[in-house]
């Protein structure tokens, strides 16, 4: 199996399970729902190399306590003007907190992930094509009323199988840092950095930094929208290189 589908199916399965924190819908990286709470973020993307393609996502979660959340993810593409079109990927996580105090939050997380789902000339769920992916992580932050820091690391599975626990499987581990700043009452800032690195024998020496920029409009206490940049550096077998074009989109979340 391709190292990139791999890649792909891990970013989905770790943005599922790596929304926990303060109660208000603005974007924060450590937002977590209230009990009994449910929130939904859609975000619609695109990339600088490939204008003509675009992809909605969906993350939908349920506080089912103060301390536990439940996510799940999906997004679809069209391509080339809906010359073609897939069902990417779908995965769910659980998110749990374990200490808060003081500003202070501590969470573990866990995941499960497919990818791709459907599409275009594609079967369901393909044998040959379809990867599986298991996610574990920790993640800890401080909080203020005016900016947040966060940083979480995570051990990725990935196989041709969801238990298929052989030697054609690929471990992957995740570090990244998050923050926002709070300009006033309507606007702030996020911005984030995750590394990606392959632990076995063959892609050791590949990895990859993605970074994100954006601005929040909150529209309430419970609702925002908000536009982002994205680039990234690859390093497969000589130096760091800047990966091609910038990616860009916009996202809209909400607490209910």
């Amino acid at each position: 199996m391709k190292k990139i589908a791999l890649t792909s199916l891990l970013t989905i399965v770790a943005a599922s399970v790596a929304h926990a924190g303060v109660n208000v819908m603005d974007g924060n990286p450590l937002y977590m729902p209230k009990a009994g709470h449910f929130y939904s973020e859609t975000a619609l993307s695109s990339h600088s190399e490939h204008g003509k393609d675009w992809t909605l996502g969906e993350v939908f979660g349920y506080g089912i306590n103060n301390n536990l959340a439940l996510t799940v993810e999906t997004s679809v593409s069209e391509i080339d003007a809906f010359d073609g079109y897939a069902w990417n990927d779908a995965s769910f996580g659980l998110t749990a907190r374990l200490f808060k105090k003081q500003g202070w939050v501590a969470d573990i997380y866990g995941g499960y992930g497919v990818a791709p789902v459907w599409g275009d000339h594609r079967p369901f769920l393909d044998k040959d094509d379809t990867g599986y992916a298991w996610t574990a992580g920790v993640r800890a932050g401080y909080m203020t009323a005016r900016w947040t820091v966060a940083g979480f690391f995570d051990f990725n599975y990935l196989g041709s199988e969801s238990f298929n626990w052989d030697e054609e499987g690929r471990h992957a581990l995740r570090a990244g840092v998050a923050g926002q700043f709070v300009i006033d009452a309507n606007w702030n800032l996020v911005a984030d950095a995750t590394y990606t690195g392959w632990t076995d024998d063959g892609v050791k020496n590949a990895g990859s930094w993605e970074g994100k920029f954006g601005v929040n409009y909150n529209i309430d206490s419970t609702k925002y929208i908000g536009a982002y940049i994205s680039a990234g550096l690859e390093h497969s077998t000589g130096d760091w290189e800047w990966a091609d074009g910038v990616g860009y989109g916009v996202k809209f979340g909400i607490d209910f």
